[in-house]
């Protein structure tokens, strides 16, 4: 595909993968009756996989591939493929796998597009909502033709915050006891079960706010582009990047009270 190089480019590769992954998905979903013969589990009774979250990472895979052969893949299910380039694909293939399951609408295709080390273009495509979610660095988040913006930063206490759960069920409680500190502060609470989704409905304003412990970088790495181009400030604790002690995504201003909020609950603690 000519023009692959450019950020813009790699978005239009991401987006085209991205949807026939999606469409792929949205075609195959197991019935409520069928969908047990397909799960696996991974690092506990609720971590789960599926036949078709490796199906839509082997198809973003071969689509890459079949572009950039000598590019470096990271996805969730097969790991980190080498390459010769200085560009690397990261692949979530079903971001919300429990609600793909169950068929709730927020699971998302994840692909990000990092250049020595920087992402540089991401999409979100939220299959079931029809909604697709993109990004370029310096280039703006897009919801269809629609520029995002995050909302403007309101007080902490009139705040809408999205959270999601680990899980391993000792750092649940964890979870849970630094929930009882958040929720009396803010407006609500919302658990969608998406981090990809989560970043993006806070570029959207769906919600003003999202902070999650446990995430993995394929997780965050398409969405918290989407949202830092829509305007939001993306990291971690105590000045750290987005990650697996803590993903922080807000408007500048919330996102300052709901950091110095969590740190007070040392939210990264396992007992």
């Amino acid at each position: 595909m000519p023009g692959t190089t450019t950020p813009a480019g790699f978005l239009r590769l991401a987006e085209d993968i991205a949807r026939e992954a999606g469409d792929m998905l949205l075609a195959k979903r197991p019935s409520m009756s069928t969908r047990s013969a397909d799960i696996e589990t991974k690092s506990s009774p609720t971590d789960v996989v599926t036949v078709l979250d490796r199906a839509s990472e082997q198809l973003i895979r071969e689509r890459i591939l079949a572009v950039r052969p000598g590019d470096r893949i990271l996805g969730e299910e097969e790991g980190d493929r080498p390459g010769e380039t200085d560009v690397r694909w990261v692949v979530d293939p079903i971001d919300g796998t429990v609600n793909f399951l169950y068929g709730l609408p927020d699971w998302a295709v994840s692909i990000a597009v990092e250049v020595r080390g920087r992402v540089v273009a991401g999409v979100v495509n939220v299959a079931p909502r029809g909604e697709v979610f993109t990004a370029a660095l310096d280039e703006g988040a897009w919801l269809g033709g629609e520029r995002l913006r995050c909302n403007p930063a309101p007080p902490l206490g009139q705040a809408l915050v999205a959270t999601g759960f680990a899980y391993g069920a000792a750092r649940r409680a964890v979870q849970a006891e630094v929930l009882t500190g958040v929720l009396p502060r803010v407006r609500d609470i919302r658990r969608g079960g998406s981090c990809a989704v989560d970043l993006c409905s806070v570029a959207l304003g769906r919600v003003d706010a999202y902070y999650e412990r446990g995430v993995n970088y394929w997780d965050h790495a398409a969405g918290g582009l989407v949202a830092a181009e829509a305007g939001a400030r993306v990291g971690g604790l105590h000045g750290g990047p987005c990650g697996g002690e803590m993903a922080l995504c807000a408007p500048p201003g919330l996102f300052e009270e709901l950091h110095d909020l969590l740190a007070a609950l040392d939210p990264a603690r396992d007992s």
